[in-house]
């Protein structure tokens, strides 16, 4: 298969790309620098040059370029996030809870969500939470708690805190699994709904 894959820059999609090229798989970025994804007549010239046979869409963009890729392949994949879920009231969140995001970043990825399902209903959109690392910055759990004390002193928790929070290998490779044996719609690799 070969995947094209945003967000190489950031913390989960070198993730994946690793999975991906040690199944096998050929792997394609997305360069941002050389293809502006606002640029949609630039967008449209450099697709038509691709051979894909899936895309994974990790970065970060409008929700008009999530839609403009997921019109371009059936195998779509986009990583959305629980924060579409307000902490009040508090989870866990099933795929058919209503989305309370009152946060900018939820409202993003809200309207993510939205135009990818509109582009392409055989999409899947994986809403991932905090993700556990011991290397990789940025949305990293290890790192925000380290953070967390560096600033406050200590680390506020309690025994009632069942987060949502995943291994990034493991989210990586459920990633490629949906990539590999496409099952459309949404997904929660964060879930605890079972154990909570």
């Amino acid at each position: 298969m070969r995947l094209l894959v945003t967000g190489l820059n950031g913390t989960l999609a070198p993730r994946l790309a690793q999975a991906a090229a040690a199944a096998g798989h050929e792997v394609l970025a997305w360069d941002r620098q050389a293809v502006d994804p606002e640029d949609e007549a630039a967008c449209e010239a450099w697709w038509r040059m691709q051979r894909v046979d899936a895309i994974a869409h990790l970065g970060m963009g409008s929700a008009r370029f999530a839609g403009w890729l997921a019109a371009r392949c059936d195998r779509m994949l986009f990583t959305s996030t629980a924060m579409v879920f307000d902490h009040e009231p508090d989870g866990p969140h099933r795929t058919d809870a209503a989305r309370t995001a009152r946060d900018d970043y939820g409202r993003y990825k809200m309207a993510c969500e939205d135009a990818i399902a509109a582009a392409n209903p055989g999409a899947a959109i994986a809403r991932i939470g905090w993700q556990i690392d011991p290397t990789r910055a940025g949305n990293n759990m290890l790192m925000a708690l380290d953070d967390w004390q560096r600033r406050d002193g200590r680390v506020a928790a309690s025994r009632a805190w069942t987060p949502a929070c995943s291994f990034m290998t493991d989210t990586a490779a459920a990633l490629l699994a949906l990539l590999e044996r496409p099952q459309p719609g949404l997904h929660h690799l964060d879930s605890n709904v079972e154990e909570a």
